[in-house]
This record gives structure tokens, sequence and C-alpha cells, in this order.
């Protein structure tokens, strides 16, 4: 690709919020450069995805441009094999960049920059998961850090009601942090917990008691019932005063391991471990993994059994009958 590359706008990038890719090929004209602006901006809605997918075209692109591939369609489903047969990262990263490349091309094809998808055909790495990596708490871990939390400030309240909201809904922390103060809402003779997920998906889940009265005391405490489209969980300032701001996932992730390590629980405890924990407890107290994934908002229910830990005790012990 070399000089036949032109940089991509860079104030086009840092608009769109993504790292700014390397260059495009000039050869094929502004409609392509822009097309190529629009896969990010205007396809990739995610935040998230579009930053990881911008990382796996930049490293795509470098490759080419150190194989001397000078146009966008002279990139052949060989260049791309290659570039994934040598790729050093783990299977799930070198699937994630096979999928970013693909998307991309199939965007430019539908522009007509490109006739042909050149990684159409190209296979990745197999991965399978069955067990999930999250690390997962008792259930009487996890009700051990609620009681733990001290309520007598509207922080302590707060990172109480958070914390509940993630375990008792399956809820992810950015659908945490994003909630506003509507999104708790009374239905009826219950209340229930509205959550923005991934995908723009709104996901409605009835609040477990505990997870009420949490988000009750917090509320009250925080005085902010009337205040419908401001930010639910607010973070703090330097000194330690509620602001009209909402908290971050660094600031949940933050709070999160300092409550862990006060509660004596395992360092690898996360904002993810409280979804995981959620779930697990919901089976073995019965549930069934077609209503946790309807409740965790899961597209499949293998993506809800890889939270389920509820075999592992059960491998255990049937371990421990090598009677050697």
């Amino acid at each position: 690709m070399g000089s036949d590359l032109v940089p991509i706008p860079e104030r086009q990038l840092g608009r769109a919020g993504f790292p700014s890719l390397s260059a495009i090929s000039g050869r094929e004209g502004e409609s392509a450069a822009w097309r190529f602006i629009e896969f990010f901006t205007a396809n990739i809605r995610n935040p998230n995805t579009r930053a990881a997918y911008a990382r796996a075209v930049n490293r795509f692109i470098a490759w080419c441009e150190k194989h001397r591939t000078t146009r966008l369609q002279d990139v052949t489903p060989v260049a791309v094999a290659a570039y994934i047969e040598n790729h050093p990262g783990a299977a799930p990263s070198v699937k994630q960049h096979l999928a970013a490349i693909r998307m991309l091309f199939d965007w430019l094809v539908v522009g007509q920059v490109v006739p042909l998808n050149p990684a159409a055909s190209v296979r990745g790495p197999k991965y399978v998961v069955r067990r999930g990596k999250t690390p997962v708490l008792k259930a009487d871990q996890a009700r051990a850090l609620l009681d733990s939390i001290k309520t007598d400030s509207v922080v302590g309240l707060r990172d109480r009601a958070i914390i509940a909201v993630m375990v008792y809904t399956f809820g992810r922390v950015s659908a945490m942090v994003h909630m506003r103060v509507e999104d708790y809402y009374q239905n009826g003779k219950r209340w229930w917990v509205r959550l923005h997920e991934k995908g723009g998906k709104r996901h409605e889940v009835p609040a477990h008691h505990n997870a009420e009265a949490y988000l009750d005391a917090y509320l009250d405490a925080a005085g902010i019932w009337e205040e419908k489209k401001s930010p639910l969980f607010r973070s703090v300032d330097k000194r330690r005063e509620a602001t009209a701001n909402p908290m971050t996932r660094t600031d949940v992730l933050r709070m999160v391991k300092r409550l862990s390590l006060d509660a004596g629980l395992p360092s690898s405890t996360c904002c993810h471990t409280f979804r995981a924990t959620g779930i697990t407890a919901y089976l073995e107290s019965g549930g069934t993994i077609e209503n946790a994934q309807a409740i965790a908002a899961h597209e499949s229910p293998r993506t809800t059994k890889l939270y389920d830990r509820t075999g592992d005790e059960i491998t255990l012990d049937e371990v421990e009958r090598i009677g050697i």
C-alpha cells in the first residue's frame, strides 16, 4: 500500500471516538475514503466494538503495507488467510480480527468500492468455550459483600444499590451506568428496572424485593426521585458529595475492587462477577436456563450456560470418588 495510501481525515476519526486508522487506498478515490469512514462512524454504533474493529483493521492494513499490497482490490482470500494464519494473538482475538475484516469488505462491496469480499471464504481458528472464565461468588459471599457495605452515607447506599441491581437483574455494568432515575419505575404493584443493553436493546426486568429496598433507600437519601431524566447512579467529587454526572464503568470497577478487598473476597472479583453470580444462584435455586436467558437478555442459551457454575461442585464430588 505504501505511497498509494492516503490517511483518513483525522478530525473525522477524532469525532467518531476511535483510534485513527493508518490509511486506505488512494487509487480508489475519495468515495472509497468516505465509505471507509462510514463503516466505523455509521455502521458500528457500539463504541467498544468500534474501537476493537478499528484496531483490527489498523493491524491488517499495516500487514498489507508490509507485504506491498497496493490496492483494496488487490487484497485476495490468500492474503487474508495468510494474515489470519500468522496472527500471533489468541484464538478469540484472531476470530475478532477476521470478523472486522470480513465486515469491512462486506461494507465496501455494498458501496461498490471492491467487487468481492476476499475474507468471505477465509475460516478462522476453532474456538469452543463450554465454561466461562468470569469469576463467580457463592451466594453467601455475595450476601456478605452486600451486608458489609456501610450505608451511613449516600455513597454507601449507592454502591449497595448498584451491586444489588447487577446481581438481581443479571445486568451488565454498561447498562447500570446508563440508567436514569426514570428507568426504575412502578408497573402495577411492582417496581421494575429498565436496562439499555448492547445494540440499543431496551430490557425490562421486575425488581427483586432486595434490589427494590436498596434502590428506594438510595433514592430517598439522594433526594432525586423527581429528577427523572437525570443519571440514577452518580459520581462523587473530592468531598465525597454526589455530582450531576453519571458514574463510568471504571468508577464502578474501582468501587467493586475496593469493597471486595474490604470484604475479603478474591482479587479477581469484577463487575461481570455479579452477572455470573446472579445467574448461578438463580439456577441453583431451581431456575431454568431458558428463564435465565430471558432475564439476562442473551441471544442464545449457550451464552447463558457459560455463566452457569452449578456443575462445579458435582464435578468435584465425582473426582473425590477416585479412591487412590
